[in-house]
């Protein structure tokens, strides 16, 4: 997912700086949104993960 987040990052650059501010704009959201839904995941998965082992430790 942070794969796709970059990708549209760099799609949202070179389209900026070609004059395409529609498609970067749009590029831009879409990479916004992945790369949040990762931080989301990340936290949730890292919670969990902690949390179970905790649990094995005891």
């Amino acid at each position: 997912m942070l794969k796709w987040a970059l990708m549209f990052a760099l799609i949202s650059i070179v389209a900026g700086l070609l004059g395409f501010t529609g498609i970067a704009a749009g590029a831009a959201g879409i990479a916004k949104i992945l790369f949040v839904l990762f931080l989301v995941l990340f936290v949730i998965f890292l919670l969990l993960g902690l949390t179970v082992a905790k649990k094995m430790v005891d």
